[in-house]
């Protein structure tokens, strides 16, 4: 038996396997993962922890809620001296968070204080934001509001999807885990409390937010797409029936840069070939799209997309 420290993982996504591999090629003493059961409607483009914890033969656990009575005991029967939380989606428990002496810390998506909460990537590229990172604190009872260990951040361009902005990320995850873990196990980690005043929070995102609202400057718009292109559900306006999903889009191209200021009503189409809508401020061309349903008609010059 181990006389290593105990940890107890709960994670999920892809910054969770790396992690979680990290700790196992390590050594390190891991003697559970508790994670989730890939959702059958959701697009699964990434490694799960899963994986690096059966190649080891670490024993899995998906329970819907870890904070019942039950699950709560058979945590403590595990006995960790530590918990890891990288990129689990359900919130624990302070009963559980009590458990191990080491105490308990995440690995979260954003540069805390900054983008607390659900998607910070996400939401991070819907806002334009020129950098990111990941960050390690303690867990409370509030989500990602505790001491912060460490952090660490990467530029993204403003044409980044959130997928190539993950991307860039996730070392990052790995990298601070890499220079904080024997602290964390020797109970020495520094702690330094967050800035509640420069706090932001932002809650999960679901399918019906990208719906494209065209009263918004091309630039929101260009955002929105970006955040939520493949493999995300997409950006999306409805109209004539049906679904017109847009993939991707451009405020720089040849059609776009002939237009006139002010060119039109926002969601207004003023080309079709290439497809050129009008925003809150200039116009988009959208140049990969999708019809989900088929629509009562084609698109047409002067037709108006709901905002």
């Amino acid at each position: 038996m181990s006389s290593k420290p105990r940890i107890v993982f709960f994670g999920y996504s892809e910054v969770g396997y790396s992690c979680l591999e990290l700790l196992l090629s390590r050594g390190d003493n891991v003697v559970a993962l508790i994670t989730h059961e890939d959702n059958p409607h959701e697009k699964i483009w990434f490694k799960t922890p899963a994986v690096a914890a059966r190649e080891k033969g670490i024993p899995i656990f998906t329970p819907d809620s870890v904070n019942t009575p039950e699950w709560v005991e058979r945590i403590a029967a595990l006995q960790p001296d530590l918990i890891l939380s990288v990129y689990y989606r359900n919130m624990i428990s302070t009963r559980v968070l009590a458990l191990p002496r080491l105490g308990a810390f995440n690995m979260h998506g954003s540069l805390l204080p900054k983008y607390r909460g659900r998607a910070p990537i996400n939401w991070a590229v819907l806002h334009g934001e020129p950098r990111i990172g990941m960050t390690l604190h303690r867990m409370v009872k509030s989500a990602d509001a505790g001491a912060v260990v460490d952090q660490q951040g990467v530029d993204i361009g403003p044409r980044d999807t959130a997928e190539q902005a993950f991307r860039k990320v996730l070392p990052c995850a790995r990298q601070v885990l890499e220079r904080r873990i024997d602290q964390l196990l020797a109970g020495t980690a520094p702690e330094t409390e967050q800035d509640a005043s420069q706090a932001t929070y932002f809650g999960g995102r679901k399918p019906e937010d990208g719906r494209i609202r065209w009263t918004q400057t091309s630039t929101q718009i260009f955002n929105l797409i970006r955040a939520v292109t493949d493999p995300y559900p997409g950006a999306f306006t409805d109209v004539h029936g049906a679904r017109l999903m847009v993939w991707w889009a451009d405020d720089e191209t040849p059609a776009v840069r002939a237009l006139p200021v002010n060119c039109g009503k926002p969601g207004e189409v003023l080309s079709v070939s290439p497809l050129v809508v009008a925003t809150g401020a200039e116009a988009l061309e959208l140049t990969r799209t999708e019809w989900r349903g088929t629509p009562t008609r084609p698109l047409q010059v002067g037709d108006l997309l709901p905002s």
